[in-house]
């Protein structure tokens, strides 16, 4: 069953093309290893599937309901950990989690049940009462994917989220996101750390200047192929032949 279908995804800014006809399935339980270098469209693809982004054509489907028609309702049915830190520096971590829970539509015992596990899952539990402006830097990270995988919502987006994590940060979120995948949930991983596909069992996808390029399973796509069509991008990029997306 695929969770989320996107298809010819346009999106420009100026007269540069962030997504140049970007094309992009995930099946339920399937991890998909977003890779590309900086511009490829990794990000904005992203940022348009969470509703965060207009683009001017394609179509993205999340469950079968139009994401782009039914933003709403695409929502409600996506967890989303942006590339960037976006936490209330005064709230705590445990206001942070009920927040994000109640706005899944969990409540009560419910709400209390989930912050309590994806606290104690991301080694939160000692901190829940400290506000995030306080945190370490591996404690925001852990509380920033937190507020996305409160709720066991059918499809994760997950942008960059252990740039700059420690290890033990980047180990808790990897054991969660591969459960959250072993229970049905479709997973997009966006990453530079392509050792952290095989610890997921993820399947690879590259984006290059707005599109995906090369699709397939560790099996199909070797890491080692995976770095050399990087490389290429970049050799092209500097001869003047690349074109770098937003």
């Amino acid at each position: 069953m695929r969770i989320l279908e996107a298809s010819g995804l346009v999106k420009a800014y100026g007269r540069q093309r962030a997504l140049d006809g970007f094309t992009l399935e995930v099946a339920a339980g399937e991890i998909v290893g977003l890779v590309g270098r900086n511009g490829a469209g990794k990000t904005t693809f992203v940022e348009v599937v969470a509703g965060l982004v207009r683009p001017e054509a394609g179509r993205v489907l999340v469950c079968g309901a139009d994401a782009l028609a039914r933003t709403r309702a695409a929502r409600a049915l996506t967890g989303f950990s942006p590339q960037e830190t976006a936490l209330y520096p005064a709230a705590t971590v445990a206001e942070h989690l009920r927040l994000f829970g109640a706005l899944a539509g969990l409540r009560g015992p419910e709400l209390r049940r989930a912050v309590d596990d994806i606290a104690g899952r991301m080694d939160l539990a000692d901190v829940g009462g400290k506000p995030a402006g306080l945190l370490s830097g591996g404690q925001r990270k852990r509380t920033q994917a937190a507020t996305a995988l409160i709720a066991e919502r059918p499809l994760l987006l997950l942008d960059e989220p252990t740039v700059g994590a420690d290890p033990a940060t980047r180990a808790r979120l990897l054991a969660v996101v591969t459960d959250r995948a072993a229970a049905g949930a479709a997973v997009v991983y966006t990453t530079h750390y392509l050792p952290e596909l095989a610890e997921l069992r993820a399947t690879v996808a590259v984006a290059q200047a707005g599109r995906i390029i090369a699709r397939g399973t560790l099996g199909e796509l070797s890491l080692d192929h995976v770095n050399a069509l990087l490389v290429a991008e970049e050799a092209g990029e500097e001869d003047g032949d690349g074109a770098a997306a937003a």
